[in-house]
């Protein structure tokens, strides 16, 4: 049996028994990826490090999407 990992993502927790990148966990929520910026555990997460940052046991991850208008 797969041992669960339990992350927060916008205040909210989540469990996955798979180990997934934060470029996964983004588009496994369908995020338009151009118009974001992620905080990774507090820190703002370059985006070229999406894809070979593993989500791990009790992560906290916010997601902030840019909006434009007037």
């Amino acid at each position: 049996m797969k041992k669960m990992i339990p992350f927060y993502l916008n205040g909210q927790k989540y469990m996955t028994q798979n180990s997934i990148t934060l470029a996964q966990l983004l588009n496994y929520f369908n995020y338009n990826t151009e118009l974001l910026v992620v905080e990774y555990n507090k820190f703002i997460c370059p985006k070229k490090l999406w894809h070979t940052l593993k989500i791990t046991e009790n992560n906290t991850i916010e997601i902030i999407s840019i909006v434009g208008g007037g």
